[in-house]
């Protein structure tokens, strides 16, 4: 099996790296087992739960859903990279002012989520929002505590001064 890895590169929260993986290796099994960054979760293994969703070149993608050799030369973020290492970032900020993490399975997915969508559009509507993360399942808090914690990220990103 060893002659049939492929050698891959791939920069994930900054940080570029050089591998050799199988070629039936998934992307959400490399950042799990090989890169140890667990934040990362499984689902449903299937695309439908979102609980996989990293940022991959912009875009939010289920990484349970692509093989590892298809990130080569791509710029992943997952929610690893989220924050500087010593402070959240606004968004994690606001899911726990707003109560928006209950069991926090898809948490991460959620909130990477999230930042695409403010990426895209810093001041979204509720239902930009809601189409935004209709990919994200949540089975605990209802969503409207996500939604709301969505729009007090963007009000503070937004540079509605420091209402924190």
């Amino acid at each position: 099996m060893g002659d049939n890895r492929l050698m891959i590169k791939v920069t994930v929260n900054d940080r570029l790296y050089e591998l050799q993986v199988d070629p039936e290796l998934r992307l959400v099994d490399l950042l799990r087992d090989e890169l140890g960054l667990t934040g990362t979760k499984e689902g449903c293994g299937k695309g439908e739960c979102g609980a996989c969703t990293i940022i991959m070149n912009g875009k939010t993608v289920n990484s349970c859903m692509v093989l590892a050799f298809q990130a080569d030369g791509s710029e992943i973020l997952t929610i690893e990279g989220m924050g500087d290492g010593e402070e959240l970032h606004p968004i994690q900020e606001a899911f726990i002012r707003q109560g928006a993490v209950q069991c926090g399975y898809c948490t991460p997915g959620m909130v990477l989520s999230a930042k695409a969508i403010l990426d895209k559009n810093p001041n979204p509507s509720e239902e930009e929002i809601r189409k935004g993360i209709s990919g994200n399942l949540c089975r605990c808090t209802g969503y409207q505590k996500i939604v709301d914690a969505i729009k007090d990220a963007a009000e503070v990103m937004g540079g509605g001064g420091d209402e924190r």
